[in-house]
């Protein structure tokens, strides 16, 4: 297990300059920095931003014109005949988005660009509301159906749009799978670390990761994420119905209890955010592209609008019309950051502990700064009740993601192959690759690091998601058009895109 664990101490060494430089590209030559404005920006920073604008504008501001309506799609009942209602899916991938980054992430993107971060975050968050809207348009629109499921994302119409060619789907995925590998040790890690802290809350002292207490929780975690998993899609959308609104309401109501105990630092929040934005402060590296890179990566590492890796999700729905499933998909950016997101934030910057206490929080680790936040905001006697309820928070974040990502990785597998064997073996992979992160937690190995492996996946996945973003943009505009004009009526694609989708090339089953 030393070995083991030292191996992965060495590869992260090695990826993490790999993915800040991908990250930072070109901004690593002094020739790029050195050029007005533009010199501000990586490429990843113009092509998340740049897109999310860009369909913005060509979609006329779809993510306010129709913000309303999306709601309203998202309470409607509806009686479905495959596949997952337009909620399940909503909720299924708000599991996925509103994970631990949500408070790691933005903890992080604070503590490193300043408050401003938060700013850009709700900027990139915005403009990421049209691009969610886009890709989950084009998981409707190439769905398939498979028995009573619905499967498609990512590698789905990534297949259709690039010549029907098997193998694009297989590579990504692969590509989406290998993603997944990377992101489970750091969130099974996440899960027990967490439990772990809620209980040191409770006794007051400190637990040994060698205890037996971190080995019965080890064991329960896996064997309940083990259950979930191999129950298919609908039981792990049963499981994240009944989660997500629990953990999201927890959230929200606790930290506005914080932020009415406070009202006096509202204005310091406030002034902190958008001051920061665009003149930081030295602690934070003083420069504006340091807020501007924090806020952007973090809220993709949040909200995931772009990545693609929430598609499995939106194309999983029994929808009406494939442009209400992309309503709902930028609902859930919006949920996951301009709401939870700024959560966290309102904990951190009205804490403002990096002033009060420089050292202290210097030398703690992420997590451990967001603790120290809340008790910086919470009256004494309410101290214990407030830190086991976002503590808890934190480990539904962390273990609904864990779920989330075996569900969409048994997905991007069945584009592959529906083998039964071929699907529970990559099933048992996931499980593993999560139990090992919990193992090597309780082996005291820190794998909070392992956020470079998910920055390198994401800024890969990113730039092939995008680009076919863009390739397969004609075939969204020409359902938004369909959509504004008639409504939710039956859609025949080859009638309104111009050619045969696998699902709706009979029409959807509206009468």
């Amino acid at each position: 297990m030393g070995s083991l664990l030292a191996a992965v101490n060495a590869i992260l060494s090695f990826i993490t300059p790999i993915s800040d430089f991908f990250w930072d590209f070109p901004k690593n030559f002094e020739w790029y920095r050195e050029i007005p404005l533009l010199g501000d920006f990586s490429l990843a920073i113009i092509v998340l931003v740049g897109s999310g604008i860009y369909f913005t504008l060509s979609l006329g501001f779809i993510q306010i014109k129709y913000f309303k309506k999306g709601i309203k799609l998202l309470i409607q009942h509806k009686q479905i005949q495959s596949g997952i209602s337009p909620l399940t899916a909503f909720f299924l991938s708000s599991a996925m988005r509103v994970g631990p980054g949500n408070i790691i992430g933005v903890t992080g993107a604070i503590a490193t660009g300043g408050p401003g971060a938060l700013f850009w975050m709700w900027i990139s968050a915005f403009f990421g509301m049209a691009t969610a809207y886009t890709e989950s348009v084009l998981s409707q629109l190439f769905k398939e159906k498979r028995g009573d499921v619905y499967v498609g994302g990512l590698p789905f119409y990534a297949r259709q749009l690039l010549g029907n060619k098997a193998w694009i789907g297989v590579v990504l995925s692969c590509i989406y799978i290998l993603y997944a590998m990377f992101c489970l040790p750091a969130q099974g890690f996440n899960v027990v670390s967490s439990m772990g802290a809620i209980a040191e809350i409770f006794i007051g002292n400190s637990i040994s990761v060698q205890s037996s207490f971190y080995y019965i929780v080890s064991t329960i975690v896996i064997i309940l994420a083990a259950v979930i998993a191999f129950g298919g899609i609908k039981r792990v959308t049963k499981a994240t119905n009944a989660m997500v609104p629990i953990m999201a309401i927890i959230y929200i109501l606790t930290v506005a209890f914080l932020i009415v105990t406070n009202t006096h630092r509202i204005p310091y929040f406030f002034q902190s955010v958008f001051s920061g934005a665009f003149t930081p402060e030295a602690i934070f590296g003083g420069a504006f592209g340091t807020a501007l890179v924090q806020g952007v990566k973090r809220g993709l590492m949040s909200n995931e609008a772009g990545q693609g890796t929430i598609t499995m999700a939106a194309a999983a729905a029994d929808a009406r019309h494939p442009s209400e499933q992309g309503l709902i998909a930028a609902l859930g950016v919006f949920l996951d950051t301009h709401i939870i997101c700024t959560m966290t934030a309102f904990i951190i910057i009205m804490a403002h502990r990096y002033m009060i206490d420089p050292q202290g929080w210097e030398a703690a680790e992420t997590y451990s700064r967001f603790l120290m936040s809340i008790s910086s905001m919470t009256p004494g006697f309410l101290e214990t009740v407030i830190s086991f309820l976002l503590s808890l928070c934190f480990s539904m974040f962390a273990y609904t993601c864990v779920i989330g990502m075996v569900t969409f990785s048994e997905i991007s597998a069945r584009r592959i192959s529906d083998n039964p064997i071929f699907v529970t073996a990559i099933r048992i992979l996931c499980i593993f690759v999560s139990a090992f992160g919990i193992l090597s937690s309780i082996a005291g190995y820190d794998l909070s690091r392992m956020w470079a492996f998910e920055d390198l996946g994401n800024i890969v996945i990113v730039y092939v998601n995008i680009l076919m973003l863009h390739i397969g943009f004609k075939y969204v505009k020409l359902a938004t058009k369909h959509f504004e004009r008639y409504g939710n009526v039956n859609f025949i694609s080859r009638d309104v895109i111009g050619i045969d989708t696998p699902y709706w090339r009979k029409g959807s089953d509206i009468e």
